[in-house]
């Protein structure tokens, strides 16, 4: 694989990439892009296919073929056990998803931070939310961004360096944002998602057939790495590690904002259905590969000096006809630019709504969505800043940042299943628990020998009912949240009733 190929297949992918994004703007939904709305949830108007793959590529990142795979490559099988437990979070979706949709329907809510403040009635819930989720999306962010780098330094043994490649995914990241906010990341999303599941399984039965085939390499990981096979496995894994990596994962598709905030985004709960019907196939089946990666690498290459270089190495290999190895390694790259644009809208959202509008009054919604456009690349620089640290292990450092992000999980939960939820419970749950696992990381990330991805849900949970319990709630937002809930989903039961289709279905 020469690094002519390599840079010809990148211009190829961007050639067809902004040529998707540029057709998504000219093709807005009704009220265009040009509102907060608008510009970061397409209007409220993504069908279910766009969504599922968008989701898809939002969620499975650079941490896929290169975080897991090195996690399994480090880890053995408790890699995989690791992941499932991040998919059986996902039902999470199925009981939270109708009700985030039918409150946004019904109060136009932008951002989760801003939805929590309706419901608690406090603009400093907001605050708090938006600025937790900046401290922990930024260095997330610089896990795909580095995930780029080392995927380019590796597989053409450091001709392409790690700062070249995460300065390219940067800049692409940016322009994709830029086209048409949330519309054009959705559409090359797709694109991406699909290029991701087709190349990466291909490619995986292909180096496990020249392997020998299945019957083969777990005959030479049985022989040769036998604790890969088995729980704990080789070292990395302990119980309590285990509980840390995957406590924080489970939530994930409640506590990272970038994720949840796409719950406002399908057309009707029918989108929404099929949104998450086709995440979840696409995930298992990314999950198989990425695994079957890892443990491939580990038959094939059992010296690397670093995990994370373990699908780099893999496609570099004799094993991955040249062709096949770079419409890959393009796959891991989008799934990386996908992750970073949508963080990067999600939190410029935020920073905009949620802390610029409550720090100055009667602000308008164009100038909320100019500073939404004016944060973006500043939020790429920082996460830029932080990839080059070039830190170890990805799947630990995007673990890492869902640990402070269960912060907010309590709230959230609160917000649709407990009434007596206060906006001081709230606060001090969001702020208090941010502090003590930015202090748990800052001072070695062990209390009474559990780590921070076990104490946050805990902190998190008991802070959040125990000032709640001793002070009031707000009766009038609380009942008009709930009320709507009621409304909306009964209003969209009725219509499905009515439905022709359903009912011929039925019958």
């Amino acid at each position: 694989m020469t690094e002519s190929l390599i840079w010809w297949s990148i211009a190829i992918y961007l050639l067809v990439a902004i040529g998707i994004a540029i057709l998504s703007r000219q093709r807005p939904a009704k009220g265009g892009s040009e509102s907060m709305s608008g510009y970061f949830l397409g209007n409220r108007q993504m069908n279910g296919f766009v969504s599922a793959l968008s989701y898809s590529a939002t969620t499975y990142s650079a941490f896929m073929m290169v975080g897991l795979a090195g996690l399994t490559y480090a880890g053995g099988v408790g890699a995989f056990g690791f992941e499932i437990i991040y998919f059986a979070g996902v039902s999470l979706v199925a009981v939270f998803g109708p009700k985030f949709w039918a409150v946004g329907k019904k109060f136009g809510y932008v951002t989760p931070s801003e939805m929590l403040s309706h419901r608690y009635h406090s603009k400093q819930v907001a605050m708090a939310v938006s600025i937790a989720s900046c401290i922990f999306l930024i260095p997330y962010s610089a896990v795909q961004l580095a995930g780029v780098g080392y995927l380019l330094q590796g597989i053409t043994d450091g001709a392409i360096t790690f700062t070249t490649g995460v300065v390219l995914a940067t800049v692409i990241a940016i322009f994709f944002s830029y086209i048409a906010g949330i519309r054009s990341v959705m559409w090359t999303d797709s694109l991406q998602a699909i290029m991701m599941i087709v190349a990466s399984t291909l490619v995986a039965f292909l180096v496990i057939q020249n392997l020998g085939g299945f019957g083969a390499l777990f005959d030479t990981l049985a022989t040769e790495h036998p604790q890969s096979l088995t729980v704990p496995g080789p070292g990395l894994f302990s119980f309590v590690t285990f509980l840390g990596l995957t406590i924080p994962w489970f939530f994930f598709s409640l506590s990272n904002p970038q994720v949840s905030q796409r719950l406002f985004m399908p057309s009707s709960l029918r989108s929404m259905r099929h949104m998450l019907i086709g995440f979840l196939v696409f995930g298992f089946i990314y999950t198989l590969v990425s695994v079957l990666w890892g443990f491939s690498a580990l038959a094939a290459f059992p010296s690397l000096e670093r995990a994370d270089l373990a699908t780099p190495t893999l496609l570099a290999s004799e094993f991955v006809p040249p062709v096949l190895g770079v419409i890959v390694m393009i796959g891991i790259m989008a799934a990386a630019v996908s992750t970073i644009d949508s963080i990067m809208l999600t939190l410029a959202s935020m920073v905009s709504r949620d802390v610029y509008a409550n720090l100055k009054t009667n602000v308008s919604e164009k100038r909320q969505l100019l500073m939404g456009k004016c944060v973006v690349p500043v939020i790429a620089l920082m996460a830029l800043a932080f990839a080059e640290l070039q830190l170890d292990l990805i799947a630990v450092l995007s673990v890492a940042a869902s640990s402070g992000l269960v912060a907010m999980v309590p709230a959230l939960i609160g917000a649709f299943y407990w009434k007596r939820g206060t906006a001081a419970g709230a606060l001090t749950s969001v702020v208090g628990t941010s502090a003590f696992v930015l202090l748990m990381y800052a001072t070695g990330n062990s209390l009474l020998g559990l780590p921070a991805g076990v104490w946050g849900i805990v902190v998190a949970s008991v802070l959040f009912v125990g000032v709640s319990l001793v002070t009031k709630p707000h009766q009038d937002s609380t009942d008009a949240f709930f009320a709507a809930i009621a409304e909306e989903l009964g209003t969209q039961q009725r219509r499905t009733a009515n439905d022709p289709t359903t009912k011929q279905a039925a019958h």
